[in-house]
């Protein structure tokens, strides 16, 4: 093709082109306008939920609120759905169903941010103790990002074709509640996704940016208590015992060799030994200790060999320290384990691209997979395996965080008694970064 001929054909391309741009910029300034409108009332919803946080299992109120938000919007609202879980649904024409999951439970922290809105709540747990309650991981903040998604992407349901489910999600702390709800048959009651894709907030990002991950995004999360047996006596008189402290201070240590020396360099893991408990008395070597671990990882593989390693540590400590056969420590993994994240790569590249259109690349991160855990993992492992893609919203005011990394203090976390996400414009960011993947995944027919 000649250079005229090719300089018309491009010419050409992009006047067919410009129709489309027209209307995509037409949609994000209309979307744009709506949050500006809403926003002082997604605000206050924020206040509110962050002043009555509730506990996981216990999400009476909360969901009761997320559900009457989401009928407010127009969305057909099923509550109390795998316990206490929210399921609304947007029927709007032919195309794919899109999946937008929100978490709702706080956690047992007492707060201190000082914040005119804190929580004051005190409530009791599934133990039957009264602790402190508060919304230290942002679970407030996402659900008021789940709602304002939910109300614009309602009120412009003539730039988007297909459904939307939107999942408001309990017990995400314990890592049980996207379990219930799938087991309750959320993708047999309500229209099975296409695609499932959620956020959480990220004080190491500056809010008016959101971070990717392509491939893992989170780690497995297991959970390991081992009871360390042996032969009391007096501390006297050490000689006629088989001391169980002195046994687990070996295993402790013989515990930090599985990721040194057992796993390739490059391969993430964590062993964590959090809690040691044994003894009444300075002069009696007791019976028995317990240890409480938490366990790190990506690959299905690692996660087993991590385990079995624990347990042959134990088994073999407490043979080179004479303890009998009946005796030998007990390793028990906890059944509420966390999946890792496994973000599906082309929808990831899909979204974090619609989302660039939108904030600007300059505010589009990449990530680095982190060790904490998550439950959304469960939508993408049924047999049905939805892609899903999960990303980060910035929390942290950005003049805070490099003054942070200035000067190496670091900025309250997630869990903190003093975290607090700044509200604007985080919650702006969240609804807009959220319905433009919406209306990318859900395009108009």
């Amino acid at each position: 093709m000649s250079k005229p001929s090719l300089r018309r054909a491009l010419a050409a391309a992009l006047l067919l082109g410009a129709p489309a741009l027209r209307a995509a910029d037409a949609a994000q300034a209309d979307v744009t306008q709506r949050i500006a409108a809403q926003y002082p009332s997604l605000e206050a919803l924020y206040r509110d939920l962050h002043a009555h946080p509730e506990l996981s299992l216990q999400e009476e109120k909360t969901s009761a609120r997320v559900a009457a938000e989401l009928r407010s919007a127009g969305l057909e609202v099923t509550e109390r759905f795998g316990g206490t879980g929210v399921v609304g649904v947007l029927r709007n024409g032919p195309g794919p169903v899109l999946l937008i999951r929100t978490d709702m439970d706080a956690l047992p922290v007492k707060e201190d941010t000082g914040l005119p809105f804190a929580s004051t709540v005190r409530a009791v747990n599934l133990s039957g103790a009264e602790v402190p309650v508060m919304h230290a991981c942002g679970h407030d903040l996402h659900m008021t990002v789940f709602v304002g998604t939910a109300r614009v992407l309602a009120a412009i349901r003539d730039r988007w074709s297909g459904t939307l489910v939107m999942v408001g999600q309990p017990a995400e702390e314990f890592v049980v509640g996207a379990r219930n709800m799938l087991s309750a048959g959320l993708y047999r009651s309500f229209p099975k996704p296409d695609f499932a894709i959620g956020l959480h907030d990220e004080p190491a990002l500056p809010t008016g940016s959101v971070g990717f991950a392509e491939g893992y995004f989170s780690s497995n999360s297991d959970s390991v208590d081992i009871t360390v047996r042996g032969i009391g006596g007096h501390g006297a008189a050490p000689e006629n015992t088989k001391d169980p402290i002195v046994l687990a201070s070996q295993i402790v240590l013989a515990l930090q060799t599985i990721v040194s020396r057992e796993l390739h360099p490059g391969e993430r893991a964590v062993v964590t030994v959090g809690t040691i408990h044994g003894g009444t008395k300075n002069n009696i070597i007791p019976d028995e200790v317990k240890l409480q671990l938490t366990l790190r990882s990506y690959d299905a593989a690692v996660r087993e060999h991590l385990v079995n390693s624990i347990r042959r540590i134990c088994r073999g400590e407490a043979i080179a320290a004479g303890i009998p056969e009946d005796l030998m420590p007990v390793v028990t993994v906890s059944g509420s384990s966390a999946d890792a994240i496994y973000n599906d790569p082309a929808l990831t590249r899909r979204v974090r691209a619609a989302v660039a259109g939108w904030l600007g690349q300059a505010q589009v991160r990449s990530v680095e997979p982190v060790m904490t855990s998550e439950d959304f993992s469960q939508y993408g492992r049924t047999v049905e395996r939805v892609p899903i893609c999960f990303f980060m919203l910035g929390a942290s005011d950005p003049a805070r965080l490099a003054e942070s990394r200035r000067t190496g203090v670091a900025l309250p976390s997630l869990h903190s008694s003093r975290f607090a996400p700044v509200a604007e414009p985080t919650i702006k960011t969240g609804v807009a970064a959220m319905t433009a993947a919406a209306l990318d995944l859900l395009p108009k027919s």
